[in-house]
């Protein structure tokens, strides 16, 4: 299995590091050669404008959205997050992938940052959100399934082949959510003539 971590800035080496100690194999994509023959994608925590910038050389931006809506199953944490869903307040909109509303820092700047616990659908035991410069998720669609919630407000969400997590796990030791990741999104069968699309 390849995953690919969207390797342009931000703590993409975090997701790397995550990804190899549950035993899947992490390919750095900078290139749009790098997107081939990928079973799923992390947009990582970092920069939400300084990710599109970039992602607008080298036609990387316009293939990788391409391989999402044709069902490349992604997940995107903090600003990866922000790309996915309905980003209006920014200074490059999301790529409205996920029907739900994302506020950039919507929970603070970086001396608000903070570690919470979160109940996760599905999963025993708490989870510790740590919640950076984090957005927040408001009105979710019909065909969002809500999965974590904060004070009332999702801040874990998926639609479709897509997931989305307004937290850093990849900055805890706790790999259930990578594994959730692969496990739920990038082995599903029904995704496979999609994926190759």
């Amino acid at each position: 299995m390849r995953i690919g971590v969207l390797a342009v800035q931000g703590s993409f080496s975090l997701h790397a590091r995550m990804l190899n100690a549950i035993g899947v194999k992490p390919v750095e994509v900078r290139r749009v050669s790098d997107l081939k023959d990928l079973d799923g994608i992390i947009l990582p925590g970092g920069e939400s404008t300084a990710f599109q910038i970039i992602m607008n050389t080298d036609d990387l931006g316009d293939q990788l959205h391409r391989k999402l809506q044709s069902g490349l199953p992604a997940w995107g944490t903090c600003a990866g997050a922000i790309i996915l869903g309905h980003n209006k307040d920014g200074p490059l909109p999301g790529w409205s992938l996920v029907d739900i509303e994302v506020v950039r820092n919507g929970y603070g700047r970086q001396v608000d940052s903070f570690v919470a616990p979160l109940k996760v659908s599905g999963m025993a035991g708490d989870f510790q959100g740590v919640f950076i410069r984090a957005p927040v998720f408001l009105n979710p669609g019909q065909e969002v399934d809500v999965l974590a919630e904060f004070k009332d407000d999702p801040v874990m969400a998926s639609q479709d082949n897509l997931l989305m997590t307004s937290f850093h796990p990849e900055l805890t030791s706790d790999t259930r959510l990578h594994e959730y990741f692969v496990q739920h999104f990038c082995v599903r069968s029904d995704l496979g003539d999609k994926k190759s699309a």
